[in-house]
């Protein structure tokens, strides 16, 4: 079972890094009057992370306002 996990592994690190190689063209961001070049690759990584931090944070903010409707006060 061990090889199975380590040829995922390998076949995810090798997905990441043909994308990485792929996406190499520099696109402009512009935000608020400031704008800046980076790679594709680096964008989109960059909001994916962006996506998970905000998404965690959302769905843990749900989740103690749940827990404090579901809670009876004395």
């Amino acid at each position: 079972m061990r090889y199975v996990y380590i040829g995922l592994i390998v076949a995810a690190v090798m997905l990441v890094l043909t994308f990485k190689v792929q996406n190499l063209e520099m696109v402009t961001v512009s935000l608020l009057g400031a704008g800046f070049r980076l790679p594709m690759s680096l964008l989109l990584a960059a909001v994916y992370v962006l996506g998970m931090f905000t998404g965690g944070v959302l769905f843990g903010l749900i989740r103690t306002w749940a827990k404090g409707a579901m809670r009876k006060d004395r």
